[in-house]
């Protein structure tokens, strides 16, 4: 028989290996959100049970991922960067050829038993590939290095937009980026880059999908089509607008409740948090956003070598770029993309690549004493 001490024992191990390579500060900024993210749902959904129980699950599957993440070495990570991104690409390229269409978009590729969406595994496959190629050449960058790696970004970013997904497109483009200027871009290449994107726009507008476009010139002035592409801006920025400053009180949300609001559990849910919770609200959780941030920074700045430090920068500041996307186009300062807000909407996919990427953050931390620089 195990008596009361050893028992106490046994679960205190349990305990240290399951938390061992964890960042607990980090874990503990994850759950508020998450916590906020539950809650408004419950409102957004109608009070449905059934969605929030969902989303929990989806959330248990999210930590285990993490998990696991979190104990996987970086140097491990290093060596799988450039297979899963020619993975991931070959995957990319089976959508573009047999993927399955759903709402004019081909985006999923039926393997069997399930579908995927590959454009999830490259917001991870992407940076880590470019931060390895950085770090084989860190001690001779030169120009041409440049090229090749906006090359290797370019090829699933040109795939994604193909199917079409912007809103993807756009967040695999930002973490790419992040890693080039990490990575030590110039600013006047930067520069370079900008003004040629500038001069770029006719042609760019000339080859934009009818619908793209039409979000562009909604974003310009909304009441064109109230009723139609207008429609989300209009209801969503009255919703954040109505919230003044401490909100209308949980389950209050007229906009919400009244069916005004659409999307409300997935892109849009930061116009029902908005309406219900206000302004103080709204800082709150910029706050708790801002504090990952500074977290997932740290945590770069402390990395060991070139490839955790580019790996965890483009992670943290991708992250950055989910919220500020969402919460732009649910403002009405950008323009509708489909990008749900991280840790707040519903959704799945969404969710276990963001704690996938905080996992990697753990274990750049958490390794950072056992990776050989």
């Amino acid at each position: 028989m195990i008596d009361q001490w050893e028992a106490r024992m046994i679960l205190r191990r349990a305990a240290g290996i399951a938390t061992a390579n964890v960042d607990g500060l980090l874990l503990a900024m994850l759950v508020l959100p998450l916590g906020i993210g539950v809650t408004v749902l419950y409102s957004a959904s109608n009070e449905s049970m059934a969605r929030v129980s969902g989303q929990l699950i989806n959330i248990a599957v999210a930590f285990a991922v993490m998990w696991l993440a979190a104990k996987v070495p970086p140097n491990h990570l290093m060596r799988v960067a450039l297979p899963a991104y020619l993975f991931g690409l070959a995957l990319l390229a089976g959508v573009a050829l047999f993927g399955e269409v759903a709402n004019g978009a081909r985006r999923w590729l039926n393997i069997g038993i399930t579908r995927i969406q590959p454009s999830e595994l490259m917001k991870i496959a992407v940076p880590m590939m470019l931060a390895w190629f950085f770090h084989r050449f860190e001690d001779h960058r030169r120009v041409y290095h440049y090229a090749l790696a906006a090359i290797i970004l370019a090829l699933p970013v040109g795939l994604i937009v193909r199917q079409p997904d912007l809103g993807t497109a756009i967040l695999i483009a930002a973490s790419g980026f992040y890693v080039l200027f990490l990575a030590g871009l110039s600013w006047r290449v930067i520069g370079g880059l900008a003004l040629v994107a500038l001069a770029a726009g006719p042609l760019v507008w000339n080859v934009m999908h009818d619908y793209q476009r039409q979000r562009i010139l909604t974003l310009l002035d909304p009441s064109q089509d109230p009723l139609g592409a207008g429609y989300h801006t209009i209801q969503s920025t009255i919703a954040v607008g109505s919230g003044g400053l401490a909100g209308k009180g949980w389950l209050n949300g007229t906009q919400t409740h009244l069916d005004f609001l659409p999307e409300r559990t997935t892109d849009f849910i930061f116009a029902v948090y908005s309406e219900e919770f206000g302004l103080i609200g709204n800082v709150i959780l910029v706050v708790l956003f801002l504090a990952l941030i500074g977290r997932g920074m740290i945590i770069t700045a402390n990395a060991p070598n070139t490839f955790s430090r580019l790996l965890a920068g483009a992670v943290t500041l991708g992250f950055f770029t989910y919220a500020f996307v969402n919460m732009g186009m649910v403002s009405g300062i950008l323009p509708v993309v489909g990008v749900p807000l991280p840790l707040i909407s519903y959704g799945g996919t969404s969710l276990v690549t963001v704690c996938l990427g905080f996992g990697i953050l753990m274990s750049i931390h958490t390794h950072r004493k056992l990776v050989q620089t």
